[in-house]
């Protein structure tokens, strides 16, 4: 993970100024559009943005996915191949001078820029469409198969459902709506 600090400019009697943004785009949103260009401008997307303030102060942080064409899939004997050490040290410095120079956080914080790791959650269905073939563990709010715990392999998704192989090849469908956690399992 890289990190860098910064700290918007100071106005009249040391008090932190406002971003200049406008009064209807929120911080947050702020944060992400700023993210988002900067990672386009290196192919890349932005899969989360974290504005928080923690025990030892703000954070930023920002998670990069390297986004895949329609209908590509990553499937357990293709690795992520995605966001890299160098994808990140050039997003954390261009979004921190960006913040800083168009004034959008008014208190010091600690970037932080990472990809979302092995074990990613799933939110959107083109994530259970990218990771078909992978291993997942799924939490719904009502029990599906008789179960609120589900884990398998991803199959992929048929309209609003997504397709899981649990053990024994039993196909899991789980309507999206139902979806309250999913994120991959490590595979060794």
């Amino acid at each position: 993970m890289i990190a860098a600090s910064g700290a918007g400019p100071r106005g009249p009697a040391g008090e932190p100024r406002r971003g200049g943004r406008g009064p209807t785009m929120q911080i947050d949103d702020q944060i992400r559009a700023v993210a988002e260009r900067v990672a386009r401008s290196y192919q890349l997307d932005v899969f989360d943005v974290q504005h928080r303030r923690e025990s030892h102060g703000w954070v930023v942080r920002i998670f990069l996915d390297r986004p895949v064409s329609d209908g590509q899939t990553l499937s357990a004997a293709k690795p992520d191949g995605g966001v890299t050490i160098e994808d990140c040290e050039r997003v954390s410095r261009d979004v921190s001078a960006v913040l800083d120079v168009e004034d959008v956080i008014d208190h010091a914080y600690t970037l932080e820029v990472s990809s979302p790791g092995l074990d990613r959650p799933l939110r959107r269905a083109d994530d259970y469409r990218r990771f078909a073939g992978r291993l997942a563990k799924v939490v719904v709010s009502e029990p599906v198969d008789h179960q609120t715990h589900l884990s398998g392999r991803l199959r992929g998704t048929e309209g609003d459902t997504v397709l899981l192989e649990g053990q024994g090849g039993r196909i899991h469908r789980i309507p999206m709506s139902a979806i309250t956690r999913a994120r991959l399992d490590v595979e060794f």
